[in-house]
């Protein structure tokens, strides 16, 4: 009796002894591997900020995905450390995948309109400046969010456009190219004669200063031009084509409108309009 329970208690401590060199063994396998990829998450992140620096990533873009890449590595860290521990980690992984699936079911728009706010910030299809039409509204870009694009109206509006929408739907950049072409047409009644108003209309053209006079190269601008576009039922069109600047366009159609109205009409030409003629019989 004595002799077994002499063995008994040799094994007891031959098991717990050989548990505990094995428990400190992975006790310091796991601070060495919290040590190294502490350092190496580090060097990661580091390396991902200077690359998206390089790229002319948004700032606010930048850091939000710098948090993302810090996250994930770290619990990739986290799950190596409990593996190395004996701690099973499959529960751990089923755990964050039921959790991810129930948290993008959740915010499935708003993870739309994420995804959307990255697209935008990184492929640029506009900036902050720029005049675009979208989504049924138009306006000056004021800030670009990671959910929202917010727009500022002509009459000073604010508005807030969903990114989702805006980096899957067409899109109009009117301020994206340097030049724009300004079409404007004046209607006059028949028996106008043409070539008198078209010479008034490029003097007016040769008199804006926003308007560019000749043709640039590598650029599809064009000098000045006025033709006879349309015969309709009431008077004739005469079509002008002004290229200028793209901040400038509203200023080209602007003075355009005004000074061959006032000009023309000053020198005696007769802008059309609907007539009603009614006969009254006894």
């Amino acid at each position: 009796m004595e002799q077994l329970t002499s063995w008994f208690s040799e094994s007891a401590i031959l098991s717990l002894t050989s548990y505990a060199v094995t428990f400190c063994k992975n006790i310091l396998a796991a601070i060495l591997i919290y040590l190294v990829g502490k350092w190496i998450i580090g060097k990661i992140i580091k390396l991902a900020d200077t690359l998206m620096a390089k790229k002319a990533v948004e700032a606010s873009l930048r850091s939000f995905l710098g948090s993302i890449i810090k996250v994930s590595l770290w619990l990739i860290l986290i799950i190596a450390i409990v593996s190395i521990l004996g701690i099973e980690t499959s529960s751990f992984v089923a755990l964050f995948a039921g959790a991810g699936m129930a948290i993008g079911m959740a915010m499935s728009g708003t993870l739309g309109n994420f995804a959307g706010g990255v697209m935008i910030l990184l492929f640029k299809p506009y900036k902050v400046g720029d005049y675009i039409i979208a989504q049924g509204y138009e306006g000056s870009v004021k800030e670009i969010q990671i959910f929202n694009t917010v727009l500022v109206t002509l009459d000073n509006k604010t508005i807030f456009i969903p990114n989702g929408g805006l980096s899957t739907g067409s899109l109009v950049n009117v301020t994206k190219q340097p030049y724009r072409r300004v079409d404007v047409n004046f209607d006059f009644a028949y028996g106008t004669d043409y070539e008198e108003v078209r010479k008034a209309i490029a003097e007016i053209q040769a008199a804006c200063p926003e308007i560019i006079k000749e043709p640039i190269d590598g650029e599809p601008v064009a000098a000045p031009w006025q033709g006879l576009a349309n015969l309709g039922e009431s008077g004739v069109t005469i079509a002008t084509r002004s290229w200028c600047k793209s901040t400038d366009y509203f200023v080209v159609a602007g003075y355009m409108n005004y000074n061959v109205y006032q000009k023309l009409r000053n020198s005696g030409f007769m802008f059309p309009f609907n007539k009603l003629d009614v006969t009254i019989q006894k």
